[in-house]
């Protein structure tokens, strides 16, 4: 029994002992894969010249780190996969404890010569020192970019719009004989995908990522590209309540200032200081967009036509209060002529009541009084002759001059007020038709930009 026992074990660790032990060295010796062999990476990796090495690539959003209008430089971070096929490269995993794939460093092997055309700043993420080799021959390889790129921006819509930024890879000395660009993955599932991974958006919206593949002609050949192109939409909601909204609310205080009396200085300070607050929100305006752009932006024409509205509101306030000035200088002359007439008046009673007969200084009333309304004057004359009869004829000569005054000041007042002076009926036939010429365009010319905006 002991003796089976034995055998049993013996058996066992024979058997233990005897399986096999597999590194991936033994894979990368097989192969002859080392730094001092360039068989593998001096030239592109096909046994035949003829036939094109195909490069299968995959782009996914991860972030949309920045975009600047000013610039015009769209920033975003994204994850590139790449594989292609090294015919030079085979083994057979069964013959390695089925190890079928291996890490390598990159510069053991040819790597496509892939660009960006519209990068402009160099990438300073941390290059994948590493890439995947399977046993047939695929080399895979995943990175991590930060993109600094130039997108050509219509800013037309602002803030309202949407952009579209193109990232065009192609190969730099291979044409598309010796080279095929394939992408791994449709327009539907590269745009699904972003979505998945997407970490941050920030003030835009990713809304779809899209591959196109197109052939360009140079030098009597064909060079094939890739075009990622990104769909990214403004969240336009802090414009509206920082820019939009405040201009809006200036121009409501420019019309509620029509209800402020025009003979005031407060109404032109008021206008003045509107449109000072509108040229503060220009400076920022422009600030943000470029200097250049294909169409002018409706944001800019919102700003110029609410400003040049306020202008000629100004300009009008200008033009009615110089005219109610006007008619109160035309007034002030007339008031000065009748002060004139009323001290002669004053000098001529004066000689009068210095007389020695009565009947002279009653005749003196009457011929001071004819230029007055008889019906209104008559009952003070009378009362005043019968009081100078009765010797108190000084007390109510200075009476007769304090209700003369009186009376010729209330009927100027009126006059002023009921009919008024040339200027003043045109200042006010001038503000009322600016009026309802300022309501009507603000009431079509709004519609209509905000139209425009979401069309």
């Amino acid at each position: 029994m002991h003796f089976s026992l034995l055998l049993l074990i013996f058996i066992f660790t024979d058997g233990v002992s005897s399986k096999k032990v597999c590194t991936y060295q033994d894979v990368l010796d097989y192969l002859n894969l080392t730094k001092d062999n360039s068989a593998f990476k001096l030239t592109r990796p096909v046994l035949d010249h003829t036939h094109p090495t195909k490069v299968e690539l995959d782009i996914f959003l991860y972030a949309i780190l920045a975009v600047i209008e000013k610039t015009q430089t769209f920033i975003p971070f994204i994850w590139a996969t790449m594989r292609w096929n090294h015919e030079r490269i085979f083994w057979e995993p069964d013959q390695f404890c089925g190890i079928s794939q291996v890490a390598v460093p990159r510069d053991l092997l040819w790597n496509p010569d892939l660009f960006l055309y519209e990068m402009i700043q160099k990438d300073e993420s941390p290059l994948n020192p590493y890439v995947l080799l399977s046993h047939n021959g695929w080399v895979s390889s995943d990175e991590d970019m930060k993109v600094v790129s130039t997108c050509k921006m219509d800013v037309h819509k602002f803030p309202f719009d949407t952009q579209r930024c193109n990232i065009t890879i192609a190969s730099a000395i291979h044409h598309v004989e010796e080279l095929r660009l394939l992408p791994c993955s449709n327009s539907s599932r590269a745009t699904q995908f972003s979505r998945e991974v997407m970490k941050t958006q920030g003030e835009w919206d990713f809304v779809q990522l899209s591959v196109t593949n197109y052939n360009t002609s140079f030098s009597n050949r064909l060079w094939e590209s890739l075009v990622y192109t990104f769909t990214i939409k403004r969240r336009p909601l802090l414009h509206v309540i920082n820019f939009l909204l405040p201009i809006l609310f200036f121009l409501c205080l420019d019309l509620a200032s029509f209800f402020i009396a025009d003979h005031r200085g407060e109404k032109l300070g008021f206008k003045v200081t509107v449109l000072l607050a509108i040229s503060v929100l220009l400076l920022i305006l422009n600030d943000i967009l470029p200097s250049m752009s294909n169409k002018t932006p409706l944001i800019a024409t919102y700003c110029i036509v609410i400003f040049a509205l306020m202008l000629l509101s100004l300009l009008e306030t200008i033009l009615v209060t110089y005219l109610i000035e006007k008619d109160l200088a035309s007034r002030e002359k007339v008031r000065l002529r009748d002060n004139w007439q009323d001290k002669t008046e004053r000098v001529k009673m004066q000689e009068c009541n210095t007389g020695e007969r009565p009947k002279s200084c009653c005749a003196c009333i009457c011929k001071v009084s004819a230029g007055e309304k008889q019906n209104e004057l008559m009952p003070v004359a009378e009362e005043a002759n019968r009081s100078i009869q009765s010797g108190d004829n000084h007390v109510l000569l200075l009476i007769l001059e304090e209700l003369k005054e009186l009376q010729k000041s209330v009927d100027l007042h009126l006059n002023h007020r009921v009919e008024g002076g040339k200027s003043v009926l045109w200042a006010a036939k001038i503000n009322k038709a600016f009026f309802i010429f300022y309501v009507i365009t603000v009431s079509l010319f709004l519609p209509f930009i905000f139209i425009e905006w979401h069309s």
